[in-house]
């Protein structure tokens, strides 16, 4: 007997050790998501969710400007996901991902420092005397801001122009800028560092977020699943809460 216990106790820490190295191996998969700056707390809540219902999945995000994201997506980076700030640089990649897929609308505000001492009230102050920072043209922030720019009949003059959003915002907190145009859902995430000022003309060009999975994706079922995630009613809520239009 005492050697049938020893067998069958040996039998079940093998059994042990199996399920232990499978749930290891489960706990290695990573989906990878190529994100816009602009989704950045939105999605880090979005993949805590996820993750949540998935506990032996990984979500690694990649937050940088659209266009930089596509840009990689051309050049051959493997990625599960895309999520563009804009429709027309996931256009640029069109051949390369599964049918994009509106989840989030967004529109752009002014924000200066706490206190707002340059005294800016409206898009057309922007055109004076200030130090003011934008988004480069090719990133969607840049592209609605010339647009919000020429509805407005304003010449604004930059002291910087920026790769992504983030950066944006971060010169207006640095007190590098008296007023940077960032999106309502930046303004939104920093809190009491910036003031925000509104404009009607920020209407004129409210910016379409589309998603997609990547062809040949390292986990396309996943891939899948976080899109339908992101565009169901949790995600919705998030992107709500964060700021975010949604369709």
């Amino acid at each position: 007997m005492p050697k049938l216990r020893t067998i069958a106790g040996a039998l079940l820490a093998l059994v042990l050790l199996a399920g232990c190295g499978q749930a290891e191996t489960q706990q290695q998969r990573t989906l990878t998501v190529l994100a816009a700056a602009s989704l950045t707390e939105s999605f880090d809540e979005l993949g805590a969710r996820f993750t949540a219902e998935h506990p032996a999945v990984r979500v690694q995000f990649d937050y940088q400007g659209s266009a930089t994201l596509a840009e990689q997506i051309q050049q051959g980076r493997p990625a599960d996901v895309f999520a563009s700030a804009d429709e027309g640089n996931m256009a640029k990649v069109r051949d390369l991902v599964g049918g994009p897929q509106t989840f989030a609308t967004n529109r752009l505000t002014i924000v200066v420092p706490p206190g707002n001492p340059a005294g800016i009230t409206s898009l057309a102050d922007l055109a004076g005397d200030h130090a003011v920072v934008v988004c480069a043209p090719q990133v969607p922030c840049g592209s609605a801001t010339q647009r919000v720019a020429q509805a407005a009949g304003v010449r604004l003059a930059p002291v910087s122009e920026e790769n992504d959003v983030k950066s944006v915002l971060n010169k207006v907190v640095a007190g590098e800028a008296d007023a940077g145009l960032v999106y309502v859902t930046d303004a939104q995430a920093a809190g009491d560092r910036v003031q925000r000022i509104d404009f009607p003309e920020s209407q004129q060009a409210v910016n379409t977020y589309p998603i997609a999975t990547v062809n040949g994706a390292p986990e396309p079922e996943l891939a899948a699943q976080f899109v339908d995630f992101a565009r169901g009613p949790v995600g919705r809520e998030i992107l709500t809460h964060h700021g975010f239009g949604t369709p």
